[in-house]
């Protein structure tokens, strides 16, 4: 059972990442792993292994700018922000989002 909630996380963790981005603002990897779990209700826990190369993966492909700063502990780390393509990657993936969530609801309520 792990290994599917696994898999279904991975393929969402993109929009969850570009979500966070957009509501939270320049914000460092571990901050963007904690929101997640928050707001989720500790539902989504995102490991490290799959953030920070979804992270890199993120700004190779221009949806991310980062910086280096330092966090409220004075703790060096690397802070991201959505660039105007990531707000524009956000758009498609939510709009995936919405059409899987219809496809696997539709799938749900058959009888």
């Amino acid at each position: 059972m792990s290994t599917a909630r696994n898999d279904i996380l991975h393929g969402t963790l993109t929009v969850l990442v570009l979500k966070t981005l957009a509501s939270e603002g320049l914000t460092h990897g571990y901050a963007i792993a904690s929101y997640i779990q928050q707001v989720s209700g500790h539902l989504l826990r995102i490991e490290e292994g799959s953030l920070y190369p979804a992270l890199r993966r993120m700004s190779r492909a221009g949806w991310l700018r980062s910086e280096v700063g330092r966090t409220e502990t004075r703790r060096p780390a690397t802070f991201y922000a959505l660039t105007p393509a990531g707000y524009r990657q956000l758009e498609e993936e939510l709009a995936r989002w919405a059409c899987l969530r219809k496809g696997v609801s539709r799938v749900l309520a058959r009888t």
